[in-house]
């Protein structure tokens, strides 16, 4: 696929690093390149197959907004817009065009999720539960997309709401703890990233996944098929 990266912070420049690794063409834009979406329009963007954002929650909306008029595919590997969802879903459907979001890719994340989902079972049982998670100091949104999804895949299982608490300290890439405890024992899970790596290969198997699709997707209900 020829592909173009949107946003050159380290994750960006780790996807884009995989998808050469993965024999596609690459260009990228960071975001004084591409302020408000200016850079996006038709003609540029009909030389590429697809496009990967990488940017910031103010960017994504109107990233979006010119892929779809230009009728090209977007995954979506920014976090912190999502409250923009509903309208967004809306666009693409209209549009005709495709779109993966998620709030992280790493195939191992989302096994943690489908665990999560089956110790929710826990709170029928007296169990009470909070979610820690840790991210690198730089870090701009708290608590991170990954944890609140943690805490929606609880919800939707139990109906119980579980308590973030977030950190930020260091160079931690992102991990993420759900404690169960009862007076009976204890129950840890967690997930702690090496690396970005996990979550770079995951975005470039979901542009794959997307080419010739219509429609918008939850990393989270579609990660076994890429």
């Amino acid at each position: 696929m020829n592909v173009l990266i949107l946003g050159r912070g380290k994750t960006g420049s780790l996807v884009a690093e995989v998808a050469r690794a993965r024999g596609h063409k690459v260009e990228s834009l960071g975001s004084a390149e591409n302020q408000n979406a200016a850079a996006l329009t038709p003609p540029f963007l009909a030389r590429f197959d697809g496009v990967l954002d990488f940017t910031a929650p103010d960017a994504v909306v109107p990233n979006i907004e010119a892929c779809v008029n230009a009728g090209r595919n977007i995954v979506v590997g920014t976090t912190g817009w999502h409250d923009h969802l509903p309208a967004v879903q809306e666009l693409v459907m209209r549009g005709g065009t495709g779109l993966v979001y998620g709030t992280n890719f790493s195939i191992g994340v989302n096994l943690f999720l489908e665990v999560a989902r089956t110790a929710a079972a826990a709170f029928q049982h007296g169990y009470k539960g909070q979610i820690f998670e840790r991210h690198h100091a730089e870090k701009k949104d708290a608590p991170s997309g990954t944890a609140l999804t943690i805490q929606g895949v609880i919800k939707e299982a139990s109906d119980h709401e579980v308590e973030i608490v977030s950190f930020r300290e260091g160079d931690v890439v992102g991990m993420h703890e759900v404690i169960l405890d009862s007076a009976n024992d204890d129950i840890y899970l967690s997930h702690n990233a090496k690396s970005r790596r996990g979550f770079a290969e995951g975005a470039i198997r979901a542009a794959d996944w997307l080419r010739g699709r219509k429609g918008i997707f939850a990393f989270h209900e579609i990660w076994r098929d890429v």
